[in-house]
């Protein structure tokens, strides 16, 4: 009888930590559509700025390593020292 309760209970316990959340993330597939319309990783301050113009504001840079923020209409670019680590769409 135990061994049916153990058996029993280890398959609830092996269903429950299967079980994945799906997470849903609006405007996905527009920001990849996009993406060439931003810069891409590793370009430089200079080629972004000659790219796309000065942006609309600079945050000032943060941390270690420093990481700086370039707003532009539509979206943001985030420099690691002189480089692109991401630019993402905003609103």
């Amino acid at each position: 009888m135990r061994l049916v309760i153990g058996i029993a209970l280890l398959t609830l316990l092996a269903a429950t930590a299967a079980r994945a959340d799906t997470l849903l993330v609006e405007g996905l597939d527009q920001a990849r559509a996009t993406a060439a319309e931003r810069p891409s990783r590793g370009m430089t301050m200079a080629s972004v700025a000659t790219r796309w113009g000065e942006p609309d504001t600079k945050a000032a840079a943060v941390g270690a390593p420093p990481i700086t923020r370039w707003d532009y209409p539509g979206f943001s670019v985030f420099f690691e020292y002189e480089h692109v680590v991401h630019a993402v769409v905003t609103h």
